[in-house]
């Protein structure tokens, strides 16, 4: 009963400093703070391993978005000053992983477990698939943010042909490499909150070790899918006007490549949802 009062109180908590501190640094909007305040306090009101995973997610790209900030404003034509999000974005960030969280407080009691399919596997498979959901989160960002500022030519991922950076799915060195960091800081942030936080047999506590590289897979699959998708169904063009690529076609565009099918957001929930789906069935077999 202890806990169960004490949990979500320290989650209401740093749901609330976090926020504000965001929403001050203009790091996200009102409607940004408002939703980032909800889905972090269900994270942490569920386990301190899922806030964690959230706050990793958020606190690496929203300092990344920040870098060679100068840069990026001459390439992307969406640029927003510091990277400022909105509550659309914060949802498709993180709304699958807080349904996932509020289904395994369900299942469990709100009791932390570890990825043990022989116990259960519903609760190792969702719990896989918040892995997959911010280790691909992680690492599409951070292969966007910094793929954009190295010097390496970006390449389609459909043709390998050089693009213009800033054409969705173009792909480079920097960016791929970027994505396997960025999912393994995931994996790194699960493991090591996972000491304090749960108790495993002796067998399995060794084994959750193996999140790791599986994270650092599965940012490295999220970036790669989103390329395709943003390759294949998301159109890119660049502006004579405006010197930019941009995401719409006009009198002004040339067509670089995709189909005008799919968004930003729609492509990122996409990956999402298919790294997330796919790390959940890989948890079970691995664990």
């Amino acid at each position: 009963m202890e806990k169960a009062l004490i949990q979500p109180l320290i989650a209401v908590l740093i749901s609330s400093l976090i926020a504000i501190r965001s929403y001050t640094r203009k790091t996200l909007d009102l409607s940004g703070a408002l939703a980032g305040f909800l889905v972090m306090t269900i994270h942490f009101a569920v386990g301190y391993r899922f806030g964690a995973m959230l706050l990793a997610f958020f606190f690496t790209s929203s300092k990344l978005t920040k870098v060679g900030e100068e840069k990026k404003r001459r390439v992307d034509a969406d640029f927003k000053e510091g990277g400022q999000r909105n509550w659309i974005q914060v949802f498709f960030n993180s709304g699958i992983a807080a349904v996932l969280s509020l289904a395994i407080g369900n299942l469990t009691g709100w009791e932390d477990k570890c990825l043990d399919s022989k116990d259960s596997v519903l609760i190792t498979s969702l719990i896989g698939g918040i892995i997959g959901h911010y280790s691909c989160c992680n690492g599409d960002t951070w292969s966007s943010e910094l793929g954009v500022l190295s010097d390496d030519q970006p390449r389609l991922i459909t043709t390998f042909k050089p693009v213009r950076r800033g054409t969705n799915g173009g792909v480079t060195k920097t960016g791929l490499l970027a994505a396997l960091a960025a999912g393994s800081v995931i994996g790194l942030t699960f493991v090591v909150v996972g000491f304090f936080t749960t108790r495993c047999s002796d067998g399995m506590a060794v084994k959750q070790l193996l999140v790791m590289p599986l994270s650092a897979v599965a940012g490295l699959l999220g970036s790669l899918i989103d390329s395709l998708l943003g390759a294949t169904l998301q159109y890119s063009g660049f502006c004579t006007v405006r010197n930019k690529v941009v995401g719409k076609p006009g009198p002004t565009v040339r067509k670089i490549s995709g189909l005008n099918f799919l968004d930003n957001n729609a492509v990122n929930l996409v990956s999402v949802l298919l790294t997330t789906l796919l790390t959940s069935i890989a948890c079970v077999y691995i664990f």
